[in-house]
């Protein structure tokens, strides 16, 4: 027997058969760009599936007998009962340097009108972030322009840093001037528009465009017309391009504009996907959608490219209440928070930065020596002021020393003071604090401060270049730099 079978096999010549096994799903519901297959049965999250007529679909679902997907692109040419296959890939998009200077939506179509985009690579929309070995600690300082935030809430090239507050309070304007500000400083800016009327995000970009920062910044769209699970994404596909970018060792900024609307997206999937609503209707996992998001910013060491993802999440607040759902999810994941007050807001204070609650967890380290210099001695006496002026509103006779306090505390509060899309280089805002907190505008009327203020700017930046340039690169104000800036302050307070 074993001879016939060996000679069988010698005049029988086996032949490859060309199949492959397709996993084919069959669409039985769909529901604000949400479809429910049947079918399926080897899928896993995040995988892309496609139907005959090209749409894709990315699975964000898995139960025992159904698989629950969300539409990349139209879903009214979907039908219940089409099928769709496994493309056994990872959602991603597409990823290169061509992206700069571009509008596009969170799939990687452009929506500027020039055209496709170019690009060999794709990255993954989810990806788990750096560990603690591929991590550097935060140390180079990220200038927004802002005198405020450089000098008492600094943020640092791979940080997370919040910015929190109720509507129009001048949240997305401190982003944006965090991004013109970034015109020599050789970082990539994203700008993650979630959920926002298209006429806001057309007006952000011919902003940048005005400011030349559109040179190098890209903006991922997803409108408050556009489905929700697009909305969604956005997030995921900006931060996949800025680790494009990081990898190749370069300094990148997001900013998520915002993350109130994300979360808002991702609760309508959830509840069309009928999973378990817990507090205020959100799903349970709503936390990890933004820890997941948000720990993939970070500074990597040199070892690794040296590359870093600076995250500026914006989040929404109702009536300044911090203490809701998602805002204590943000400010727990992040490394502190710029919150902007309505009240401020609405007396005229610009930015309007409630500087107690607000906070930098990476604080001094993200400082050049100059801005220590000076900031140190600035919180305390802001610190002490604020106190003062709560305490000295039932006081009616205080003493000298305090009523000079309490002086110096408004004019350093007016010094910081700064209107919008005005920005000023390290060395200016060095200059400017140090003159306030040196006491020479003790004397000088509060009304003329701005005024001095703007003089003493023409002036260094008119006559005084060099002593600007000798700051900026000594990064720190020497003896003989004081004496300079002495002579100048004392020659415009003379004219005023």
């Amino acid at each position: 027997m074993d001879n016939y079978l060996n000679k069988l096999k010698s005049v029988i010549k086996p032949e490859k058969i060309g199949y492959q096994i397709e996993n084919i799903g069959r669409v039985v519901e769909i529901k604000d760009g949400v479809i429910i297959f049947e079918g399926l049965e080897t899928v896993g999250y995040g995988e892309l599936v496609s139907f005959e007529n090209g749409i894709k679909a990315m699975v964000i679902d898995i139960e025992e007998e159904r698989v629950g997907a969300i539409v990349l692109g139209d879903y009214l040419k979907i039908r219940e009962g089409d099928l769709a296959s496994t493309d056994r890939i990872q959602a991603s998009i597409a990823v290169s340097s061509d992206l700069i200077g571009r509008v596009i939506n969170p799939v990687g179509d452009p929506l500027d009108g020039m055209g496709p985009v170019e690009a060999k690579k794709r990255y993954p929309l989810e990806k788990i972030a750096p560990g603690v070995i591929y991590r550097s600690p935060v140390s180079v300082p990220l200038q927004t322009g802002n005198k405020a935030i450089d000098a008492l809430i600094p943020i640092g090239r791979g940080q997370r840093e919040l910015i929190i507050g109720d509507q129009v309070t001048g949240k997305t304007t401190i982003a944006i001037d965090t991004i013109i500000n970034q015109k020599d400083e050789d970082v990539i800016c994203i700008y993650c528009a979630i959920g926002q009327k298209e006429s806001k995000v057309a007006s952000v970009v011919e902003l940048l465009k005005q400011r030349e920062a559109f040179n190098y910044t890209i903006v991922v769209n997803a409108s408050a017309a556009d489905p929700v699970a697009l909305q969604y994404l956005a997030p995921y596909a900006s931060c996949a391009i800025a680790e494009y970018f990081m990898d190749q060792g370069r300094d990148v900024l997001i900013v998520y504009d915002d993350l109130t609307k994300h979360a808002w997206a991702y609760r309508q999937l959830s509840l069309v996907l009928r999973r378990p609503a817990g507090r205020e209707a959100y799903p349970g996992d709503i936390f990890y959608l933004h820890s997941r998001l948000l720990e993939r910013a970070c500074c990597l060491s040199k070892k690794y490219g040296g590359g870093s993802i600076t995250a500026l999440p914006i989040i929404e607040t109702l009536e300044g209440d911090v203490s809701a759902y998602i805002p204590t999810n943000i400010i727990s994941i992040t490394d502190g928070q710029i919150f902007l007050e309505k009240d401020l807001f609405n007396a005229g204070v610009r930015p309007a930065i409630n500087i107690g609650i607000s906070v930098s967890r990476v604080g001094g380290k993200a400082q050049v020596k100059a801005m220590k210099q000076v900031a140190g001695k600035l919180k305390l006496d802001l610190a002490q002021y604020r106190e003062m002026a709560a305490f000295s509103q039932f006081e009616s006779d205080l003493d000298e020393s305090t009523k000079k306090f309490l002086n110096r505390g408004a004019k350093i509060s007016q010094i910081l003071r700064q209107n919008k899309h005005e920005l000023f280089s390290l060395a200016t805002q060095v200059s400017i604090i140090w003159a306030a907190t040196q006491g020479y505008l003790d004397d000088l009327d509060l009304k003329k401060v701005p005024l001095f203020e703007e003089k003493f700017v023409e002036e260094l930046e008119i006559s005084h270049k060099e002593l600007l340039n000798k700051i900026s690169s000594q990064k720190e104000i020497t003896s003989q730099n004081e004496k300079q800036l002495a002579e100048i302050v004392k020659k415009i307070l003379a004219t005023l």
